[in-house]
């Protein structure tokens, strides 16, 4: 949630996590300064930690023309972050344009800086045609954070504090565009995605990411199409992806309360450094770009369906399910709430409207039961 979200490293960004300023500018100084001391006498030197604040952004009118600032660190991958923030709003953009053009409606835009470094674009559609609402947020992060909050925001238990002493707090870069599409009608599906890349000043870098599919009603061909375009483009990267990345979505997505996943859906990766940076860039540059194509048609085909006052709630019942997965589990919610984030964006992912009705059960037979059914026994697609 990123964002969604911009939901932070571990979903990390989705959810525009922030954090630092001032503070954090010259914690990072006094860290390097320490690990240098360290080097030259071997005695560690105790670091301080930086600021953190839910409100330390300042919106402005424009955005500029690059949220990650110019550092000089040794070990930085400058190239890629400029790349990475660079594909990100080229996609946004391109992203935002094919929803506006679909439901007649104009994003709402917000854009922010910090003074430590990084900010975020956020577009949010509300009350529209088609939408009910719609964000996708750009975020650029630069703070730090406990080992164990990195450690949180992992799902195989990944290395991230490699180069820091038991209790330093890590620097970070994040950099991640996040999104989520709740559409009026009950039987077009929500739609979620969040593709990032994170690098501490410790040397460590990773990409993560994926889109998935939450329908209300379940339409095999449609679960079917979205699955299928991101298999071609998991199969064109590596043979291994779409099996790995479909399970570990289901896996991910799961709401261990209730005993079944938030929809139906897709694929989720995190922790990916096994390639060359460039190799991985190109992977996920291409899951991005799928976006427009393995969803919006889908909405298009049923923006106009027509439906019952029972459909619709069980649409919101639904949308209570990805409430409660979003709070209690996303791992870049609770990311974003620990590093002091934005919450206009941490929240984002979260729908207008949703329902909880005491016990439901549903009439077996019916086509809430079918998709229930697929939501407790995963299935798969392609």
């Amino acid at each position: 949630m990123i964002a969604c979200n911009l939901q932070t490293a571990a979903y990390v960004l989705g959810v525009g996590a922030g954090n630092s300023g001032v503070g954090a500018a010259n914690g990072r100084s006094q860290q390097a300064a320490a690990r240098m001391a360290e080097a030259a006498t071997g005695e560690a030197k105790p670091s301080t930690p930086p600021s953190i604040s839910w409100d330390s952004h300042t919106y402005v009118s424009e955005a500029p023309d690059s949220l990650v600032r110019d550092d000089d660190l040794s070990g930085a991958n400058m190239d890629m972050r400029r790349r990475f923030e660079a594909n990100c709003r080229r996609a946004q953009t391109a992203i935002c344009a094919a929803v506006s053009e679909l439901d007649g409606t104009e994003f709402r835009e917000d854009v922010w800086t910090r003074e430590g470094g990084g900010g975020g674009i956020s577009r949010v559609l509300v009350g529209g045609n088609v939408f009910e609402k719609a964000g996708c947020s750009l975020s650029v992060v630069y703070g730090s954070m406990p080992q164990e909050a990195l450690a949180s925001a992992t799902t195989r238990g990944a290395d991230r504090a490699k180069g820091y002493g038991p209790g330093e707090r890590v620097p970070f870069f994040a950099c991640g565009l996040s999104s989520v599409m709740h559409p009026r009608n009950p039987m077009a599906p929500t739609m979620h995605f969040n593709y990032r890349y994170f690098e501490t000043e410790g040397g460590v870098w990773w990409f993560g990411g994926g889109s998935d599919l939450t329908p209300s009603y379940l339409f095999e061909e449609d679960v079917k199409h979205f699955h299928g375009t991101y298999k071609e483009v998991c199969d064109k990267h590596d043979p291994t992806y779409y099996e790995r990345f479909k399970k570990w979505a289901d896996e991910y997505f799961y709401i261990k309360h209730r005993g079944e996943t938030r929809g139906l859906g897709g694929i989720f990766f995190d922790d990916q450094n096994d390639k060359d940076p460039e190799t991985i860039f190109a992977f996920s540059k291409e899951c991005l770009d799928s976006v427009i194509p393995a969803y919006l048609p889908l909405v298009a085909k049923h923006k106009d369906d027509e439906f019952t006052p029972t459909q619709k709630e069980w649409q919101q019942m639904r949308r209570g399910r990805y409430v409660e997965f979003n709070l209690v589990y996303d791992r870049g919610t609770v990311f974003g709430l620990k590093t002091g984030g934005r919450i206009e964006s941490i929240l984002m992912s979260l729908p207008e409207t949703a329902r909880w009705e005491y016990n439901h059960q549903v009439t077996p037979g019916t086509p809430e039961a079918d998709i229930l059914d697929a939501f407790k026994n995963p299935r798969e697609w392609c």
